[in-house]
C-alpha cells in the first residue's frame, strides 16, 4: 500500500440556475455557473495493491455501496482495467442536502486523486466525462475547475471568475433535488443566455427558488434574513443560500448576527481545486489521526 494522501474536496455555489426545458429522458436542460469555494470535506486516500476499494469512514444514512465516492473509484477501476484498489476516508464538513455538492465533490475528488495515485494520466476532460453519469455535478468536481455548466450540468466551459468572498447560510433541513425538479410549479422555459451574460452579477436568478422556498419554509426564512443584508440567492436546489460580501470583516459581522438554529460560513471563491498532498504525519500501515 502507498502513503496516504490528503485531498480537499471543495463545495460549490451555483451562481444562478436557469432551467431551459426537459429532455425526453426526464432530465432538465440548464445553464449555471459552478463556483468552487473553500468550504471543503477532507479526503484521505491511499492506493492498494490487492484491488479492494474500502470506505474507512462512516456516513450516516449512506451505505458504502451507495456512496458516490466509492462508486466513482469502482467506475474508474472498471474503465481503466487497473488491478489497483484504494482505501478512502472522508471527514465531512459540507452539509448534506444543502445544494453545495458535497457528495458529488467527494466523487469527483476521488476520481482526480486516483487518477494520480494509480498513474492513469487521464485528462481532466476525460475524468469529467467519466464522472457525469454518477450525477450532474460530479463532472465539474472531476474537472477541478469553476465552470459554466450547460446540458444537464455536464457540458462545461471552464472560466476564470473574480476573486469573491461569500457568506453561506444553511438551515438544518435537507431538500430532495428530485422532488424539486418533479414539482409542477417549477419554471422550465427560461431563455438561454450567452456566457458573458451569465457571468454578470445581475443574472444570478435561480429558477428553483420559488419551488424550494414554497416547500421548505426554513429555507425561505434564511433567504429573507440574508437578503436584508445583501443580494442573496439560493444555490442549486438548496437548502443553502449565499450572498457576496465586500470583505472578511463584513462577513464576520453578518455571521455574528446569525440565528443560532442556522449554520453559516465565510468562504472564498476558487477557480481551481487544489491537488492532494502527501500527509507526512503518518506512514505506510498506519492511519491518519482523523
Amino acid at each position: 500500500m502507498s502513503l496516504w494522501q490528503r485531498w480537499l474536496s471543495p463545495a460549490k455555489l451555483n451562481l444562478g440556475l436557469r432551467i431551459l426545458g426537459r429532455r425526453d429522458d426526464g432530465y432538465h436542460r440548464l445553464q449555471t455557473i459552478f463556483q468552487l469555494i473553500d468550504l471543503a470535506d477532507v479526503i484521505h486516500i491511499r492506493s492498494r495493491d490487492d484491488g479492494r476499494i474500502r470506505r474507512l469512514s462512516q456516513l450516516p444514512g449512506v451505505d458504502p455501496e451507495a456512496d458516490l465516492a466509492i462508486r466513482a473509484a469502482q467506475l474508474l477501476q472498471r474503465h481503466t482495467g487497473t488491478a489497483l484498489g484504494a482505501d478512502i476516508h472522508i471527514n465531512k464538513a459540507i452539509p448534506m442536502g444543502a445544494g453545495l455538492g458535497g457528495g458529488s465533490s467527494n466523487a469527483g475528488t476521488v476520481l482526480r486523486a486516483l487518477n494520480r495515485l494509480w498513474r492513469l494520466q487521464l485528462r481532466p476532460e476525460e475524468l469529467a466525462e467519466l464522472g457525469a453519469p454518477l450525477g450532474a455535478d460530479v463532472a465539474v468536481f472531476a474537472g477541478g475547475r469553476s465552470a459554466v455548466g450547460e446540458g444537464v450540468g455536464d457540458l462545461l466551459t471552464p472560466v476564470e471568475l473574480p476573486k469573491r468572498r461569500f457568506v453561506v447560510v444553511c438551515a438544518p433541513v435537507e431538500v430532495v433535488t428530485a422532488e424539486v425538479f418533479a414539482d409542477r410549479q417549477l419554471t422550465r422555459n427560461s431563455s438561454p443566455s450567452t456566457i458573458p451574460r451569465l457571468l454578470s452579477d445581475d443574472c444570478w436568478a435561480n429558477d428553483c427558488e420559488t419551488v424550494v422556498t414554497g416547500r421548505v419554509p426554513e429555507v425561505a426564512a434564511s433567504l429573507n434574513w440574508l437578503r436584508e443584508r445583501g443580494p442573496a440567492q439560493l444555490t442549486g436546489t438548496g437548502a443553502a443560500v449565499y450572498a457576496p460580501v465586500s470583505d472578511a470583516a463584513e462577513a464576520e459581522r453578518w455571521l455574528t448576527e446569525l440565528p443560532s438554529r442556522w449554520r453559516g460560513w465565510s468562504v472564498l471563491g476558487l477557480n481551481c481545486a487544489a491537488d492532494g498532498v502527501d500527509d507526512t504525519s503518518f506512514t505506510v500501515g498506519t492511519s491518519p489521526s482523523w
